[in-house]
């Protein structure tokens, strides 16, 4: 265990830190969006986390009944989309919306993707599909409203540079996305389009070229990264594909994307600790670790980063059974917060001016962020698996500050913020009773503990241990901040 010093000056000039992850939050399947369940989670997602946008697969497939073939008379109902953009609304937040996947009306192909066979092909007729979108956009446009809508983003298709949604070409994708973008100016010019909504942060300056030369709309970028792409082998387990990697992979790769983009609005519409939607890294604090060290680095190259997913309520390959099964999701089947959870608790309540730090570690990462009644040092401590971390001695020295009136700490580690934890010290029920549900919500809390802290000339002294994948949130009250607890 080594001793790690981190210095900051507060009266230095300080950037901004935009809560940028808070734009867009994933889910899996628009049909779960009609689900009682899901949207109790993302309700509280919303209220707890700050997520604006939710965005998720299959808006036009069959099982949403948007448009279906009916003895050879095209039939478009809207219902089921309404239904979720009004509980949205309802919730003060705003859909995300990726065009995808094809009627089987319209389809060109029977490839399908998921245990839902949603289709993936082509459409047979472009014009048709035009006629589709343009119908839907411009009956959004007509029950919300236009200003509404303007503040929506349109996405054409999900990562179509993967044979398993797009079992067609390049060039096929760009006439569709030609072909969308159009259908959507079409309603009105003020309209959010983008794309490619690639995997592993492909086909950018290809798309962005296409649409150059043919003068076609591009009101943002998207794509998606997962620090398991292009690594290991073909059947290497996640935890061996991530030895492969290297430390802060996705804050590289999102440097490329920004200078791919050319100055054009950048969201990342997908990104996790892993890929495997069965990694029970996700459940674990480790993910906290990497979710917050990953959301600090990636501060000024990126507008959304949308993490994949809010709820386990999920089902591409199948409908979970678990209470703690991997799943993508910050929150369990029965609505238990993981680490992950609790780590974009942590970073909703930061303030909005990042400071200068000096000190460097192996593992352990700090930041500093100024709010107007509180200073945030947060903390982490990180490897990648099969990767030497260890349990470090931490000092903080923050200088230039008034002497704070409260001071505490709010830790994700092993032995804390940990539901998992407790739900294997329980035996690991596959479905949990409502008394332990309950226990495994206490289980899950962030707890304020007092911390040992000094005050000499203006310099704050607070020392503190960070076990291995964990996180740390040292906060500093000031007087206003005390005032205004007490009137509650």
């Amino acid at each position: 265990m080594s001793h790690v010093l981190f210095r900051c000056r507060l009266s230095e000039t300080t950037g901004s830190l935009p809560h940028y992850w808070e734009h867009t939050v994933g889910s899996g399947h628009a049909t779960l969006a009609l689900r009682a369940d899901w949207q109790q989670q993302l309700r509280r997602c919303h209220e707890e986390l700050g997520f604006k946008h939710v965005r998720f697969h299959g808006l036009l497939s069959d099982d949403m009944g948007t448009l279906v073939d009916e003895r050879n008379v095209m039939r478009d109902a809207f219902f089921n989309a309404d239904q979720v953009w009004d509980f949205l609304l309802s919730i003060g937040m705003k859909p995300f919306v990726e065009l995808s996947f094809m009627p089987t009306a319209l389809a060109s192909g029977n490839t399908t993707v998921f245990h839902y066979q949603a289709n993936v092909t082509p459409p047979k007729d472009y014009n048709q599909w035009a006629t589709l979108i343009t119908k839907l956009i411009s009956h959004w446009v007509e029950r919300y409203g236009v200003e509404e809508v303007r503040k929506w983003f349109f996405e054409v298709w999900n990562e179509p540079n993967l044979k398993a949604f797009w079992p067609s070409t390049q060039a096929e994708y760009f006439k569709l996305y030609r072909y969308t973008s159009q259908a959507i100016k079409k309603v009105d010019d003020q309209l959010h389009v983008g794309g490619p909504a690639t995997a592993k942060d492909e086909w950018i300056p290809e798309f962005l070229h296409y649409c150059e030369k043919h003068e076609l709309p591009v009101d943002f970028v998207s794509t998606h990264h997962y620090p398991t792409d292009a690594l290991g082998s073909v059947g290497e387990d996640t935890v061996t594909q991530l030895a492969h990697s290297q430390r802060s992979i996705l804050r590289k790769w999102a440097q490329d994307v920004h200078r791919q983009a050319k100055g054009k609005p950048l969201y990342y519409t997908e990104w996790s600790a892993s890929s495997d939607p069965r990694d029970t890294l996700h459940d674990q604090p480790y993910t906290a670790a990497f979710m917050v060290k990953t959301i600090m680095e990636a501060t000024g190259l990126v507008l959304g980063y949308s993490y994949w997913t809010f709820t386990d309520i999920f089902e591409e390959n199948y409908f979970p059974v678990r209470a703690f099964q991997g799943g993508f999701g910050l929150l369990t089947l029965q609505g238990v917060a993981k680490p992950a959870y609790r780590a974009y608790e942590l970073l909703h309540r930061l303030g909005s001016e990042s400071c200068l730090v000096d000190g460097l570690h192996e593992t352990v990462d700090a930041w500093v962020v100024r709010g107007s009644d509180r200073v945030t040092v947060l903390l982490t401590n990180h490897a990648l698996p099969r990767h030497p971390i260890a349990t470090e001695t931490v000092e903080i020295q923050l200088s230039d500050m008034a002497k704070p009136v409260n001071v505490f700490v709010e830790r994700i580690d092993d032995d804390h913020a940990n539901a998992a934890k407790r739900w294997q010290d329980i035996g690991a029920p596959s479905i949990p009773t409502p008394l332990q549900v309950e226990d495994l919500h206490n289980a899950s809390k962030l707890v304020r503990e007092t911390i040992p802290w000094t005050y000499e000339h203006g310099t704050i002294f607070v020392e503190l241990s960070l076990l291995p994948h964990s996180v740390a949130a040292i906060t500093l009250e000031t007087m206003q901040t005390a005032g205004s607890q007490n009137r509650e």
